[in-house]
């Protein structure tokens, strides 16, 4: 009898026990596996959500193209900005082969966008005023993105692994970018380094909740922990807030800038760094469209997205939603 006959013939829970031994023996799902609905619901927000984020997050460095300081920071950021929209492309795709089996195309995606019921990433609703924050966000953002990223590297659904590879080794050099920037700023006049300084103390607390609520911090079963449990990813919010904290603050340090949170130390007893928490309720409003740029920056992706649908119908592909 062939094999997927005799599959067809367990048990759902005989099917989770032989889904989750394959994870647990290191192996790839695949888009057209069997796989638990919670599995499949998980991965197709977090993956819309990733690929969403990178297509908003390409807006405030976009309105820096036509002001940055020479042509070869204009064509630098400008190339950044394709990169990000094609991470986007590319990430659509992986969570339209998961919403196929459901009937759900990227259109939909785009449209719970637009209605609000599909979040982006809290960074991107934030302003962007000077070219300080064009760096910052290249080197501490992307920066963050790196090791929420590589963390999942090795995640269990083959596809999502398999364009993250391609996605990090593009990010680290929009990191290396960034920190040419922030480099050159440091190194500049009075004027520039309190540039520099204002746009890290605007940063601060976004990139504090650039990782999530800690998961101690919650109660029942929050989102993380069924991705540790699926092995999507195998770090927690706060074990990564943490490693972001141990790259990145001697680096803020030695270029001459001030930690905006005069109370954060390292704790050589625990092996922790300890910090001022930042807002949550103000990180829910931020992520419910409420931020300083959520409104104008929802607008301009969904007049983009309305005024180039010709562009899709001509290809023959309305689900084609970048």
């Amino acid at each position: 009898m062939p094999v997927v006959t005799l599959f067809r013939r367990l048990s759902e829970e005989e099917k989770y026990e032989r889904f989750m031994k394959r994870i647990e023996a290191g192996e790839k799902i695949e888009a057209d596996d069997w796989m638990p609905e919670d599995y499949r619901m998980t991965l197709i927000k977090l993956i819309a959500m990733h690929g969403i984020s990178e297509i908003m997050g390409a807006l405030p460095e976009k309105e820096w193209v036509p002001k940055a300081p020479s042509l070869r920071r204009k064509l630098g950021i400008m190339a950044k900005v394709q990169d990000e929209m094609g991470h986007g492309q590319l990430l659509l795709r992986v969570a339209e082969d998961l919403m196929a089996p459901l009937g759900k195309t990227r259109e939909e995606i785009m449209q719970d966008l637009f209605k609000g019921d599909l979040k982006f990433h809290n960074v991107f609703h934030m302003p962007a005023p000077t070219w300080a924050d064009a760096g910052l966000i290249g080197w501490l953002v992307d920066g963050a993105a790196i090791i929420t990223q590589t963390n999942m590297l090795d995640a269990s659904y083959g596809p999502y692994a398999r364009a993250l590879k391609r996605i990090c080794a593009e990010e680290v050099f929009h990191a290396q970018h960034g920190e040419s920037i922030i480099l050159a700023l440091a190194e500049g006049t009075k004027e520039q380094k309190e540039m520099l300084q204002d746009a890290l103390n605007r940063w601060w607390e976004a990139l504090l909740m650039f990782f999530g609520p800690d998961s101690a911090a919650t109660t029942g079963t929050s989102k993380q922990d069924i991705t540790i449990k699926y092995r999507i990813r195998t770090k927690t919010n706060e074990q990564l807030r943490q490693d972001f904290f141990t790259k990145y603050v001697p680096r803020i340090l030695s270029i001459g800038l001030k930690l905006p949170d005069e109370t954060m130390h390292f704790d050589e007893v625990k092996g922790k760094w300890v910090y001022k928490q930042p807002d949550w309720d103000r990180f829910k409003e931020i992520i419910r469209n409420n931020g300083p740029k959520s409104k104008e920056r929802l607008r301009l992706r969904e007049l983009s997205y309305h005024n180039n649908a010709w562009v899709r119908e001509a290809l023959g592909g309305q689900s084609a939603a970048v």
